[in-house]
């Protein structure tokens, strides 16, 4: 075998020798169709070689590797493990690298927190949701912690404000994730402690039923068919108890219930409406605008967020007429 008298000989070799050597090795690794006990050789030999004592051999093997655009997925791995920024933005931008979802992660929670890489985790397609919501929460951090918003707004207002910004950046999020991506993006907010009764409750007044759906079935640990069926047409009664198991408060049942029936019309043609009548329902579930306590105040935000989105609309049509 080629590799074999190869290995003999590199232990005899010139520097110059064992650097032409190697980067016509790595070239054919990666340019030809090579048996796979070749193939394993070749990775064994080129293993061999990032120990060489000399830097030029070295070089020669990155040199030849970088002109292939196949990063494998375990290579990628190991780029997102332990690769300095720059490392992980040139793999990033080379769309022929094969990136797991959980390199993804890795290089969100390492880097994250760098402009340049957060902007180029954000703009890639293949970047898992939970991963997106990692890293809103990052820039709101960033943010809170800014001197300059710091002494225009105060700690306090700081506070509130990045949380507010936060919670309508996920909902958006949720807008842009497939059904098949839920699992992981529940258990995501889950583990941080944000998937909170109230933010069920927002995402069921934008009418986000999918994704209420999913966060149900993880929280009651009841089948996604029976929970699906339950939400397309099941009774008050059915749907309270489903509401129980999952752990939602008696007292948010009514508003809960007031908004999946009118989404429930809206998506059976019989309906026109958006987030600020559905809010406006489950406020008059309440009592109205009288209606105190924090579960009123919830919804009275929800509904004036509806009411402000939608007179900017309607300002920017007005403009663009």
């Amino acid at each position: 075998m080629v590799v074999s008298h190869f290995l003999k000989w590199i232990h005899t070799a010139r520097v110059s020798e064992r650097a032409a050597a190697a980067s016509a090795l790595a070239r054919a690794y990666i340019n030809a169709e090579l048996p796979f006990e070749d193939r394993c050789a070749a990775e064994a030999a080129l293993t061999l070689l990032l120990d060489d004592a000399s830097s030029k051999v070295r070089l020669a093997i990155a040199e030849a590797l970088s002109m292939s655009p196949r990063v494998s997925m375990a290579v990628a791995a190991a780029i997102a493990e332990i690769g300095e920024p720059e490392a992980c933005a040139a793999l990033l931008a080379n769309s022929g690298a094969d990136i797991a979802s959980l390199s993804f992660r890795r290089i969100a929670e390492r880097h994250g927190h760098l402009p340049s890489l957060r902007e180029a985790l954000i703009s890639d397609a293949r970047l898992p949701a939970d991963c997106r919501h990692m890293l809103l929460i990052k820039l709101g951090e960033t943010l809170k912690g800014s001197p300059l918003v710091l002494a225009l707004m105060g700690r306090a207002r700081t506070e509130r404000v990045m949380r507010d910004a936060c919670v309508k950046a996920s909902l958006t999020l949720i807008e842009g994730t497939r059904q098949e991506e839920h699992a992981a993006l529940i258990e995501h907010l889950r583990l941080r402690g944000d998937l909170t009764a109230s933010f069920i409750i927002r995402t069921i007044a934008h009418g986000k039923v999918d994704f209420f759906g999913s966060a149900l079935v993880a929280l009651s640990q009841q089948s996604e068919q029976r929970v699906r069926a339950l939400l397309a047409g099941g009774h008050d009664v059915a749907l309270q108890a489903l509401l129980r198991s999952a752990g939602l408060a008696a007292a948010t049942h009514a508003i809960i219930l007031r908004a999946l029936k009118v989404w429930r019309e809206v998506a059976n043609g019989k309906r026109l409406a958006g987030v600020q009548e559905v809010s406006w329902l489950m406020l008059k579930e309440l009592g109205g605008q009288s209606a105190e306590g924090d579960l009123a105040g919830l919804v009275k935000s929800i509904h004036l967020d509806a009411l402000r989105e939608n007179a900017r609309g309607h300002a920017l049509a007005i403009a663009a007429a």
